[in-house]
């Protein structure tokens, strides 16, 4: 079938990139229009609003978390049977995991309306902050099916070598959010509830023609009568429970990150914060693009237990991570000014403060690559425990460690080196782990 052509290839930098290279550029556009919500925020309303789209940030991670572990670990499962030429029962179990999603949506929306208003009310925050984080996250919450949808069609229009339509589509969410916003923040003035509706309009084009596609028996997954297979979900959680632990302790963490600078700073912080987290999401959505473009090649040539192609696709995987990294360290470095200004002007205090975090704060992108494929890689060789152990570490563990410690000695500069700090720490163990299994997997 044409569709498994890709997977019958040579290993070569040039068929890896020819798969990679859309799941990338998706990424980095849906990290793009991100920012691009925080720079109509920051100049049309201002930095108090951009403060408060960073404080239901924890909250809105919490929400998708379920729906990150699915789509992660249900991609790895099902593309290890489609090398074990399962077809049809990946299929089954495709479907499945989808309406299981839906349902979980469902839960988590109603959850988020029950819980938002008094998590807000505890935080001490101006009537004005508060007011941004309650009025954005009812809106946003509306969007909870399609945004669950869309995280777990992207991983799937990937797996089916469709990675070029799921780049069209969050292209055309992208620019669709980015004319909303100005539209509706600027022309309707509808204020913060119009950054939330864009955005969430602009999430939901992946959805609706994920709807469709894999509505059409042509394509290599696509919808059928699902069979409830408990041990599909339980594998399906098993192996993407890093990645739901990542979001869930990402959530944790930006919470601690908010509550800290509050304490140090006050909400010129969290601002700061804010613009930064934009910095490192930008850069870091090139590694989590590469790895979710390799993934179904992991999962497919593990299944297929083709060791050769496994131990290339690793090796050419390092140096590629090597070579973003040291462009995006040497990038963040001299566009740090620049970068900052695009939402806080130089004779706003929130300036100064963003500029010294991010120059801090760029050093963990010599370690974030390599984390984030690590971490990815083992949940593509259906090794959810191992996944999770990196990525609960990495983004919990270690940071709750620096965060604590460096603040104390640092004061506020020790907030910023709390991120490289936890990273390298991660680093570490993600190379001992790497070495471990290599023999196990033949890597």
């Amino acid at each position: 079938m044409e569709n498994q052509n890709v997977y019958l290839k040579p290993v070569t930098l040039k068929n890896i990139l020819k798969f990679a290279v859309p799941t990338i550029a998706m990424t980095v556009f849906m990290s793009f229009y991100t920012m691009v919500d925080g720079l109509f925020v920051s100049n049309l309303i201002g930095t108090n609003a951009l403060s408060a789209i960073n404080l239901t940030a924890p909250i809105i991670q919490l929400v998708t978390a379920i729906s990150t572990m699915l789509a992660t670990g249900g991609s790895a499962v099902i593309m290890k049977k489609m090398g074990e030429q399962k077809r049809e029962e990946a299929k089954e179990d495709f479907t499945f995991l989808i309406l299981v999603n839906v349902l979980a949506g469902i839960v988590m929306c109603t959850l988020g309306y029950l819980v938002m208003e008094r998590i807000f009310a505890g935080m001490n925050l101006s009537p004005a902050v508060e007011g941004y984080c309650v009025e954005y996250l009812s809106r946003y919450l509306v969007f909870t099916v399609p945004i669950l949808l869309m995280n777990n069609f992207t991983l799937y229009m990937i797996a089916s070598e469709k990675a070029t339509l799921s780049l069209v589509c969050s292209v055309t969410g992208g620019v669709l959010n980015m004319a909303l916003d100005y539209l509706f923040i600027a022309g309707f003035h509808m204020g913060i509830s119009g950054a939330a509706i864009a955005t969430g309009l602009g999430y939901s084009v992946t959805a609706v023609v994920g709807l469709f596609i894999f509505s059409q028996k042509k394509n290599l997954l696509h919808f059928k009568k699902p069979a409830f297979r408990f041990r599909v979900l339980v594998s399906a959680a098993t192996n993407g429970c890093s990645e739901m632990a990542t979001a869930l302790v990402t959530g944790i963490i930006t919470m601690m990150f908010n509550w800290t600078m509050l304490h140090y700073v006050g909400e010129d912080g969290v601002a700061a914060v804010t613009i930064i987290m934009y910095v490192l999401m930008f850069a870091s959505s090139l590694y989590t693009g590469y790895s979710y473009g390799v993934a179904p090649m992991l999962s497919f040539y593990y299944g297929e237990q083709n060791h050769e192609k496994l131990k290339k696709l690793v090796t050419v995987s390092l140096k590629v991570i090597v070579f973003i990294s040291v462009i995006t360290v040497a990038a963040s470095f001299i566009l740090t000014k620049p970068l900052v200004s695009v939402f806080a002007r130089p004779d706003n205090p929130v300036y100064a403060l963003a500029v010294t975090g991010n120059r801090i704060c760029t050093i963990a992108l010599f370690f974030i690559g390599f984390n984030i494929f690590a971490s990815g890689m083992f949940t593509a060789l259906s090794n959810g425990l191992v996944s999770a152990v990196l990525a609960f570490s990495r983004s919990f563990v270690f940071m709750l460690i620096t965060m604590i410690m460096l603040p104390m000695i640092f004061g506020v500069n020790g907030i910023w080196f709390a991120t490289p700090a936890a990273e390298l720490m991660a680093l570490t163990l993600s190379a001992f782990m790497f070495l471990k299994y290599k023999k196990k997997y033949g890597y």
